[in-house]
C-alpha cells in the first residue's frame, strides 16, 4: 500500500526540548500522520508521553523500517549525519533548523535526496508565525507604499551563562547559529534572495563563550533588511518593523505557540495560535494610526503540507532551494563579521536559476 492511501509513519530523532515542545505535538495533531518510532535515550519519559511508540537509538531511527519519514530534532552537529542516512535508506526527511553546520553538507543532502528521490525539508517553522503571517499580509496589502526597510527582533533576557552544548563553543553552536536560521528564513520568504550581507557579532555576557549577540543587514537594490538577536535584552521595543513610501507598520509581542506548547495546550485546541496583539500601521501623511489585527499561527501548516508532498499532492513547505540559501546566507553573516566587510552570497548559478 503507497503512502497516498495510509497513515505515514514518522521516525522522530531526539526528545529534547524541539523534539519534545514542537514535534512530538505537531505530528500528533495532523491527520495521517502517526508517530511510530523514536530515537532517544529518555525512554521512560517518551513512553510515558507516547504509548506504544518504539524507542531505540537515533541512528536505528533513521534507518527503521516500518517508518515513511524521519523528523532529525537532534543537536546540530549530527544532522548531517543522520539525513545522510535517513535519505541512503529512503525515507523522506525533516531536518530541524539549522539544516546542517556548513553550507557543504546542507548541498551534500540537497543532492542525496536528488538521487533517492526523497522529499527533503527544514523545520522553518516561523512561516507559520502569526507575526511572520502578519507582516507578509502587511507587504500584500500595499497599504505601506513601496517598503525599504524591514527589522525583525528576536531579544530574550538570559543573562546567566549556561552550560549546554549550545553556549559551549563548538560547530553549531552560539545565538545567531540558534536564531540566525529563522530571522534569515523569514526574510527570504518575505522578500526573496539579497545581493550581501554584513554582519556584526559580539560575546557580551560575564563568562560568556559563544556570540551572544547579534546583527545583521541583508541588502536588496531598494531595501535593507536588519536581523537582531541579542540575550540582555529585558522587554524591548516591537518585534518586527516594515517602513515605506506611504507609512510605517510596527508588531509588538511574540507569536504564542511555544508558550502554548510549553504549557501542554494541543495544536488542535480552538484557541491555538491565536494572537491577540494588533500590529499598528502608522500613516506617513495624516500620523493616523490605525491597530491591524494579527492572524492566526498555525504550526501544524508545516506537517499539513508535509504530508501532502509525501502523498503527491502539494510542493513541499519549505523548498532545499530555500535551505540551501539560508545555509549560504548564514555562513556569509558568519564570514562578514569575522572580516568587517559586506559580502556577496555564495550560491552557485545552478542554484540562484
Amino acid at each position: 500500500m503507497s503512502t497516498r492511501d495510509r497513515e505515514i509513519r514518522v521516525g522522530l530523532i531526539g526528545y529534547g526540548y524541539a523534539g519534545r515542545t514542537f514535534h512530538a505535538p505537531l505530528i500528533d495533531a495532523v491527520d495521517r500522520l502517526r508517530l511510530t518510532v523514536v530515537g532517544s535515550s529518555r525512554r521512560e519519559q517518551v513512553q510515558a508521553a507516547h504509548p506504544g511508540v518504539v524507542v531505540c537509538s537515533a541512528m536505528e531511527a533513521a534507518t527503521y523500517a516500518e517508518v515513511d519519514l524521519v523528523v532529525i530534532a537532534s543537536p546540530n552537529e549530527s544532522h548531517h549525519a543522520l539525513a545522510e542516512a535517513a535519505l541512503r535508506a529512503g525515507k523522506h526527511v525533516v531536518v530541524d533548523k539549522p539544516f546542517t553546520v556548513t553550507l557543504n553538507e546542507a548541498r551534500s543532502l540537497a543532492e542525496t535526496a536528488r538521487q533517492q528521490g526523497r522529499i527533503l525539508s527544514v523545520f522553518h517553522n516561523r512561516r507559520w508565525e502569526s507575526e511572520v503571517r502578519a507582516t507578509k499580509e502587511v507587504l500584500q496589502s500595499g497599504v505601506l507604499g513601496e517598503v525599504s526597510h524591514y527589522e525583525c527582533h528576536m531579544d530574550r533576557f538570559r543573562p546567566a551563562v549556561r552550560q549546554r552544548w549550545r553556549e559551549d563553543p563548538g560547530p553549531g553552536a552560539g545565538l545567531w547559529f540558534d536564531l540566525g536560521p529563522h530571522l534569515i528564513d523569514q526574510a527570504l520568504y518575505l522578500f526573496g534572495l539579497p545581493d550581501s550581507v554584513n554582519a556584526s557579532f559580539a560575546t557580551l555576557r560575564e563568562g560568556g563563550l559563544t556570540e551572544d549577540w547579534a546583527h545583521v543587514q541583508l541588502n536588496y537594490k531598494r531595501l535593507r533588511v536588519v536581523l537582531h538577536a541579542s540575550l540582555l535584552v529585558a522587554g524591548g521595543g516591537p518585534r518586527s518593523v516594515l517602513h515605506g513610501t506611504r507609512g510605517s507598520w510596527a508588531k509588538f509581542g511574540a507569536d504564542l505557540q511555544e508558550q502554548q506548547l510549553q504549557s501542554g495546550m494541543s495544536p488542535n485546541d480552538p484557541a491555538f495560535g491565536y494572537d491577540a496583539s494588533p500590529g499598528v500601521v502608522f500613516d506617513g501623511a495624516s500620523g493616523t494610526q490605525t491597530k491591524v489585527s494579527s492572524p492566526r499561527g498555525d504550526q501544524r501548516g508545516f506537517y499539513a503540507a508535509m504530508r501532502d508532498a509525501i502523498r503527491g499532492e502539494g510542493a513541499p513547505p519549505v523548498s532545499v532551494r530555500d535551505a540551501v540559501a539560508v545555509m549560504a546566507i548564514l555562513e556569509a553573516s558568519f564570514a562578514s563579521g569575522a572580516q568587517g566587510r559586506v559580502l556577496p552570497i555564495a550560491l552557485t548559478a545552478a542554484e540562484l536559476a
